[in-house]
């Protein structure tokens, strides 16, 4: 088994996301991806999805493309794919920190990116892996 993560961000299609919404789309992920040994977190700020997927790269990858078709998600955007050692949110078979905008603009190296508005869909790789390095490092978890 080749371990692999990806990480991507997505647009809801919804006006605005309720909780009730929000809590179904977390039930589902984590009940399907305990199904298939994938792991991860997800969050969730300003009307888009950052989410981080772990598992066999097959797997993996075959749920990025579901999610991709998912109609609740728009302009889905892969920022980042490839293996890894080992796994950063083992434990968590979709773990959903709920950090806010502020939350967002005390991490160091993102300060400003999110001090000036932009949003989970505006992040590119380098930014991705600075983004990944906070939640590994423990301070949202969960």
């Amino acid at each position: 088994m080749e371990l692999t993560h990806c990480i991507y961000c997505s647009a809801t299609t919804e006006e605005e996301l309720s909780a009730e919404g929000l809590e179904a789309i977390l039930e589902q992920s984590r009940t399907n991806n305990q199904k298939c040994d994938v792991t991860g977190i997800l969050l969730f700020e300003s009307g888009a999805f950052f989410q981080v997927l772990e598992g066999d790269e097959a797997v993996v990858d075959a749920l990025y493309r579901k999610i991709e078709m998912d109609p609740r998600h728009q302009r889905v955007t892969k920022l980042i794919s490839e293996p890894i050692e080992e796994r950063a949110f083992g434990e968590w078979s979709m773990g959903y920190p709920k950090v806010s905008t502020k939350d967002l603009q005390e991490i160091e190296g993102l300060n400003d990116f999110f001090a000036r508005g932009n949003s989970f869909m505006d992040l590119e790789e380098g930014r991705a892996k600075v983004l990944l390095d906070a939640f590994k490092k423990g301070k949202w978890r969960v």
